[in-house]
């Protein structure tokens, strides 16, 4: 594995586990579960914003994906759609990275 393939396996790594460490604190100290965090979200226009910059990021990497992914024909590379959706585009992007610079069949 390239230094560079090793480097965005650990972004996504990272991506993945500093922001949920937050998530899942912010959701045990108020009780109020996906919800809750979901509405904080919105709680201020600075969260708000945030949100939306973050919203359609992924948007704009959910694109490319599929559309990298249908020329090169890496489906691994797919699994950069939900990490970004089900995680975020902290994890989502450099896992997807990752998976793009592998050597393809």
């Amino acid at each position: 594995m390239s230094p560079l393939r090793a480097l965005y396996l650990g972004l996504a790594i990272w991506g993945a586990i500093h922001p949920m460490y937050y998530f899942v604190t912010y959701m045990r100290e108020t009780g109020t579960g996906l919800s809750g965090l979901i509405d904080a979200w919105y709680v201020n226009a600075s969260t708000t914003g945030l949100t939306w910059d973050l919203t359609i990021a992924a948007i704009a990497l959910t694109l490319w994906i599929v559309a990298e992914t249908w020329v090169r024909k890496n489906w691994l590379a797919l699994l950069g759609i939900p990490a970004t959706w089900c995680i975020g585009v902290s994890c989502g992007l450099p896992l997807y990275l990752f998976l793009r610079t592998r050597g393809l069949d």
